[in-house]
């Protein structure tokens, strides 16, 4: 069964694309090979695939070493053409562009500096010094553009900061009178197991601790029913607040 005929058109599939390529790169430079053994022949051969990458192949030869540039080079004299010195002048002309461009450019500098003024009309002047105050406008809004946005870098790191010093000073504060609280309610109870006098108590009591004042009601009240000879209205006395 015969291969069949292949529609030349571009390969849509990239894969399929790419196979194609080497195949067909590998059997042109097997003739180009063959042409140069069977008839002498100097061939050079360029390529590059849709991905940029460079194949080339040049005609071996017993007498000297072959080149891409020493094929140009032939090439070049057997039609009368310079095709270097064609390249070589459109580059020299792009380099004479490019030298105009920095000329003006550094004398634009040079009279925004204030200087180079000398030949320059009153046109002239006026238009740089539009120029000139158009970029002093532009160069003044950028500074005020950044101090603006480090204050208010500035004023959100203070109000961080005054928060967590309110935040740390009311856990502080929490701290302290929970501290405080327990601190009086030992005094109170050592007062009264200790026998303290009622000055020494009453100052325990008004410092919060109002349920031990009345714990110690409570126990006044049963040293009353237990000692008739107290006397509730006149105060109790130190021996009248000992514990059972």
């Amino acid at each position: 069964m015969g291969r069949g005929k292949i529609e030349i058109k571009k390969i849509e599939n990239p894969t399929n694309r790419q196979v194609t390529y080497s195949k067909r790169r590998n059997g042109i430079f097997k003739k180009a090979q063959e042409l140069t053994v069977l008839c002498d022949a100097k061939v050079s051969l360029i390529m590059f695939s849709n991905t940029n990458k460079l194949n080339e192949y040049i005609s071996p030869s017993t007498s000297y070493v072959y080149s891409t540039k020493k094929i140009y080079d032939q090439y070049q004299n057997a039609l009368g053409i310079d095709l270097w010195g064609t390249q070589y002048e459109k580059m020299q002309e792009h380099l004479r562009k490019l030298n105009d461009i920095n000329h003006k450019l550094r004398k634009e500098i040079r009279q925004r500096r204030g200087e180079g003024l000398n030949d320059l009309s009153i046109d002239h002047l006026r238009g740089l010094e539009q120029h000139m105050t158009e970029a002093l406008n532009g160069v003044r809004g950028r500074k005020f553009h950044v101090i603006k946005t480090q204050n208010e870098t500035y004023r959100k790191k203070v109000k961080n900061l005054e928060e967590r010093h309110g935040n740390l000073l009311m856990e502080y504060e929490a701290k302290l009178e929970d501290l405080q609280g327990g601190l009086v309610d030992n005094e109170a109870a050592v007062a009264l197991a200790d026998g303290a006098s009622d000055n020494e108590a009453a100052v325990a009591l008004a410092d919060g601790a109002s349920n031990l004042y009345a714990f110690r009601l409570h126990h006044g009240h049963n040293h009353h029913h237990h000692h008739p000879n107290l006397h509730l209205e006149d105060g109790f006395g130190a021996h009248e607040l000992r514990l059972p």
